[in-house]
């Protein structure tokens, strides 16, 4: 545990991650390109972004019951091979069908990569490193943004689209071969051999038990709260936002994008320090990161007429807190559930995000279109006074989701005082008693 040969796994297993995430944003910063070569509406082009979302959230328990069975090593394999798949079939598609087929292969195969690579550290560490580096796989692994954003991105506007998409399937190849040789699932001192789970029937007994657990539902809402507007605004709606509603150009908006990674590498570290050191305290980390980004959101679309640059900056910053804070869900996966069934519960928990994520990109697609004009340019559809518009939808989605935040952790603190004694007061009352002291 803890040796060399541990983080070179964990390197490996957070540089596949990187190339998962600049596959999966790559959409993101060729939107404009998409609406061009495909000639589509708004609501076509989320439809291509939430097809591989839907997919994704949707293999979720799957591959939780398929780590669990056959160990996350294979998982990455098999995962980045449908990856690049997915990825050389969308540089050639000659339509939006052929497209959302390559991007399903592409959400199918990206669904077991974030989760494989946690497991690793699960596997390969312990002690009070072990969420520190899960905060640490999600920040490293949105350096792929960067990617998408600036060599992706580059490549795109010289060489034309099949050039970036093939050059990013062949990024795929070479993440697979390091795979194989670099990544093992346990270490060899490991006593345990063979699968977790011989029969489906016991691997989906422990998966309904995880469901159960407030604990693995509180991780879900969690998830689902603070994933979910970062991720509509990176890898779709952001950038032709950027283009069209604020008239930046295309390099510089996809350089904006780079703010929400800045954003989570600073952050991301700090709120790893607190999940570690407030273990009682999370959902409050979780509240307020929430609260950060609503207040952000609702200055930028209060304001009358074009906001600011340094208004959408402070925005980017809060959607970046946005990415580490939803990796507390991961966490509470982690205390509230036996070893064995960290693969289900964690499959649990990153269903919350993404079907948030393709919830509101959709809906924000459908009013774009039905705001603007019929057949109108990108221009009028894309227009600021319809964006502040259908943003509006993450108020409905993630309030809803709030809501139900602090319906489950009143179940689970309620659960943790039965089963081990241990009663959180509310925060205001321990904040009382702090001063008092």
């Amino acid at each position: 545990m803890n040796s060399r040969r541990a983080w070179a796994v964990f390197t490996v297993g957070v540089a596949a991650y990187v190339v998962a995430i600049l596959q999966r944003s790559s959409l993101g910063v060729s939107g404009v390109a998409a609406v061009e070569r495909f000639d589509i509406t708004a609501a076509a082009l989320s439809s291509l972004a939430v097809v591989q979302l839907i997919v994704y959230a949707t293999m979720q328990i799957p591959v939780g019951l398929l780590i669990d069975r056959w160990g996350p090593r294979r998982l990455l394999i098999i995962g980045l091979i449908l990856i690049t798949v997915g990825q050389a079939i969308l540089a050639v598609a000659p339509d939006l069908a052929v497209a959302a087929l390559g991007r399903m292969l592409v959400g199918i195969g990206d669904a077991g990569i974030f989760v494989s690579v946690l497991r690793l550290v699960n596997f390969w560490f312990s002690g009070p490193i072990v969420p520190q580096l899960s905060q640490w796989t999600g920040n490293i692994g949105q350096l792929g943004q960067v990617l998408s954003a600036v060599p992706f991105a580059w490549v795109l506007n010289t060489f034309g689209w099949e050039p970036a998409y093939l050059a990013a399937a062949a990024l795929g190849v070479l993440m697979v071969i390091g795979v194989i040789i670099c990544v093992s699932d346990r270490p060899d001192t490991d006593t345990r051999t063979g699968p977790l789970y011989r029969t489906w029937g016991s691997s989906l007994d422990i998966l309904l038990e995880s469901l159960k657990r407030p604990g693995t539902r509180l991780g879900f809402w969690a998830h689902f709260i603070t994933q979910s507007s970062g991720t509509v605004f990176s890898l779709l709606w952001g950038y032709p936002f950027m283009v069209y509603a604020l008239g930046i150009s295309e390099t510089a908006a996809a350089a904006l994008l780079l703010v929400i990674v800045a954003s989570g590498v600073v952050f991301g570290p700090i709120l790893g320090i607190l999940t570690a050191r407030f273990p009682t305290r999370r959902s409050n980390l979780v509240i307020t990161v929430v609260f950060v980004m609503g207040a952000a959101w609702t200055a930028l679309l209060a304001w009358p007429g074009t906001p600011p640059l340094w208004l959408l900056i402070v925005l980017l910053v809060a959607l970046g807190v946005g990415g580490p804070g939803s990796l507390i869900g991961f966490d509470f996966a982690r205390t509230f559930n036996p070893s064995r069934a960290l693969g289900s519960a964690n499959g649990i928990v990153n269903v919350g995000g993404f079907l948030a994520s393709f919830t509101m990109m959709f809906v924000i697609g459908l009013a774009l279109d039905l705001l603007g004009p019929a057949g109108g340019s990108p221009e009028q559809t894309y227009s600021l006074t319809s964006f502040k518009i259908a943003f509006l939808i993450q108020y409905v989605v993630i309030g809803g989701g709030v809501v139900m935040l602090f319906l489950t952790r009143r179940k689970t603190r309620s659960q943790l005082a039965e089963d081990e004694g241990i009663k959180v007061a509310p925060l205001w009352v321990a904040l009382v008693r702090r001063y008092r002291r």
